[in-house]
């Protein structure tokens, strides 16, 4: 199993969860000191990359991929908010909405179209295939602010919906999962105001994605048998 944004936050529970769980587990974070903090923390294997550089895309499938010996769920979470303070869409400079979709849409398809193969072979092994997209309900309804961070992820969604369908010839499912707002350093960068006993735990919302993916699965004990996961 491959997770992005592995180091904080969502990505960060999920790691440790499914190690804690016996899955084998890649994950991608930017910083080099807290990817090689976490793999030490979990037994995971760190990737330092960013999903958002166009450059970086093959060198991490590679590595996902030499690390696991397959692969069998992928989950795209890594993300941007875009501009920092949120802002209006008529004060959002044009490089910071391609920065958030350069992250949070066109980074998970060249990342997904990459570990394509992968997850195709795993599907004809009969352990089943699986792209998670971590999505945001900033993707169906119209905060004021979040704009570009709002579009990206609908659009994430919308991509996702479309691949699910053509994928389906290939035995890969995709699923667009929305975790609820969390108590998170991204959610503070947005709303630094906002009570952290009024958000969800990451922890909780990691164990319900992983409850949901086990069910996505033909077998439900493939992803926690730590084989090509």
């Amino acid at each position: 199993m491959a997770v992005t944004g592995g180091t904080s936050g969502l990505g960060l529970a999920l790691v440790r969860q499914l190690a804690e769980q016996g899955a084998s587990v890649a994950f991608v974070a930017r910083t080099t000191a807290n990817v090689e903090r976490i793999a030490d923390e979990t037994g995971a294997h760190g990737i330092v990359g960013d999903i958002g550089n166009k450059e970086d895309i093959y060198p991490i499938a590679l590595q996902v991929t030499a690390s696991l010996g397959g692969l069998d769920v992928l989950i795209n979470n890594a993300s941007s908010l875009g501009p920092v303070p949120l802002a209006l869409l008529a004060d959002t400079e044009c490089e910071e909405l391609e920065k958030a979709l350069a992250v949070n849409l066109v980074g998970a398809f060249r990342l997904t179209k990459a570990l394509f193969g992968a997850l195709a072979a795993s599907a004809r092994g009969s352990r089943g295939a699986l792209v998670i997209n971590i999505s945001s309900d900033a993707a169906v309804n119209a905060y004021p602010g979040w704009g570009a961070y709002g579009a990206s992820k609908a659009a994430l969604a919308h991509l996702t919906a479309i691949w699910d369908e053509e994928a389906k010839a290939d035995g890969i499912r995709l699923l667009a999962l929305d975790p609820g707002d969390m108590n998170t350093p991204l959610h503070a960068l947005a709303l630094p105001d906002a009570d952290p006993s009024t958000l969800k735990r990451p922890e909780v919302a990691a164990a319900e994605i992983i409850e949901k993916t086990l069910d996505a699965l033909p077998v439900r004990s493939t992803l926690l048998a730590g084989a090509h996961t």
